[in-house]
This record gives structure tokens, C-alpha cells and sequence, in this order.
């Protein structure tokens, strides 16, 4: 049975004391839940994290990796110094990392080996600009996406894979998706990895909502049959709003 997911996702916010309060609170306010419970702060707060977490069921993520071991990469992380300071998941191939800074579907492949690798768990994103949804090129996109960075892997790998989609249109965009088309587009999800894989692997991986999730609307999302939990933004700093979300699930 696949798992129930809410994740927040901190991006380049919080310094060590604002992170510590915000962990705090969350940590006081946590409900009782089945769902797995996830934060990832910046790399600086991640150890101070994990100290503040100590005793919590709240898990500490990484929001990023490079897929080498070690070597002249200045300023990046490898899958080896997360795991040795206790990190059991990262995110990989965000939107904005995509958009920003240039990672393709085959960094984002070289990513995902080296955190298996290192058994880590993957918690891989992936979705849609725009441009691919008014075209009707969405399905198209996101599938060559799963192809290109996941369908190498062996079916086994599958159990250390969380998949997370984010329609970028929709997300600062001014553009809404409803609850709707999230579900028809996990649908074509699970459809898509059955084919590739088998019904199995299809229903037992977790598949994330990342569009703009908020206490208003995670309700009617999470309802949503192929919908397993969410990949929250700005709602996930905010410690009565990403508990807000939490319960709702």
C-alpha cells in the first residue's frame, strides 16, 4: 500500500534561528496522522534540523544533490555528505531547478542513480510548462520526462522512488488547477509507469500534488483517488497552514 506524503519544501528561506521556531511550532502543533511528514530546509540548517527533529516522526529531506562523489564542484552536495549526516530522501529535478539552473532530463537521470546508489530515497518532480498545456502537449511532456530520468531503472528501485508532479503554469502563474486535472493527470501517471513497468510498481508509488497546495483546496485534492499527499511551497512556512494541510489529508 503506498504511502500518504505531505512535504514542504522551504526553497532559500529561513536562517538557523527561523528555522529552529518554525520546526518548534510545527513540531507542537503536529496532529495525529498516518501520513508521512517531511520538511527540507536549506543545506546550511539541515543538521540543525535534524537535531531540533530529534524524537519527532517530522522527517528532514534535502532539496537538492550533484551526482558525483566528491571533486571540483564548488558550492554543490553529494549524495555521500547527506547521508552521512543522517538525510534518508532528497528532492530531485525540481521546476525551479530545471528552469534556473539548467538541469536536464539526463543530470536529472545521473542524479537519481547516484542517490539510489548511496540508498537514498528519491522524491523526483517533474510537470508542464505552460505553453505544453494550452498546446495540449502535457501528457507528451511529462512522459518523456518519467522516460528519460526513471525508466532505466530496475523495477526494484522502484520502492525508493516518490514522484512528485508540479504543473509549472500553474504555480505564480496566475493560471489555476483544479482538482480535476490533477487526478486526470496522476491517472495518466500510474497508466504510464504500468506500461512501462507493471500494475504493481504503478500502485505502489507514492504520487505528490505540487501545484499550489493551501489549507483551502488540499481537501478536495487529496481526495482525489491517484493523489497521495503534496509537495508544499510558501504554505509549508507558514507552521498553521502546513498543518492545516496535514489534517486535511
Amino acid at each position: 500500500m503506498r504511502s500518504k506524503i505531505v512535504a514542504g519544501n522551504w526553497k532559500m528561506n529561513k536562517n538557523l534561528a527561523e528555522t529552529e521556531a518554525l520546526l518548534s511550532e510545527l513540531s507542537a502543533k503536529l496532529p495525529n496522522t498516518e501520513a508521512e511528514v517531511m520538511v527540507a530546509p536549506t543545506f546550511v540548517n539541515l543538521t540543525g534540523a535534524i537535531s531540533n527533529l530529534e524524537g519527532s516522526t517530522i522527517e528532514v529531506i534535502a532539496q537538492n544533490m550533484h551526482f558525483a562523489k566528491s571533486g571540483a564542484y564548488t558550492g554543490e552536495i553529494s549524495a555521500g555528505m547527506l547521508v552521512n549526516i543522517g538525510i534518508d530522501t532528497v528532492i530531485i529535478g525540481h521546476s525551479e531547478r530545471r528552469a534556473y539552473f539548467g538541469e536536464t532530463d539526463e543530470i536529472l537521470e545521473k542524479k537519481v542513480t547516484a542517490a539510489l546508489e548511496n540508498n537514498l530515497k528519491v522524491m523526483f518532480c517533474f510537470g508542464e510548462e505552460l505553453e505544453d498545456r494550452k498546446s495540449g502537449n502535457h501528457f507528451n511532456v511529462v512522459k518523456s520526462q518519467l522516460k528519460n530520468a526513471l525508466f532505466s531503472l530496475n523495477k526494484s528501485a522502484w520502492g525508493n522512488i516518490i514522484l512528485a508532479y508540479e504543473p509549472v503554469w500553474a504555480i505564480g502563474t496566475g493560471e489555476t488547477a483544479s482538482p480535476e486535472q490533477a487526478q486526470e493527470m496522476h491517472a495518466f501517471i500510474r497508466k504510464t509507469i504500468t506500461e512501462a513497468y507493471d500494475a504493481t510498481v504503478a500502485e505502489n508509488v507514492s504520487i505528490l500534488y505540487g501545484g499550489s497546495v493551501k489549507p483551502g483546496n488540499a481537501v478536495e485534492i487529496f481526495s482525489k483517488p491517484d493523489v497521495d499527499g503534496g509537495l508544499i511551497g510558501g504554505a509549508s512556512l507558514v507552521a498553521d497552514d502546513f498543518v492545516a494541510i496535514i489534517k486535511a489529508i
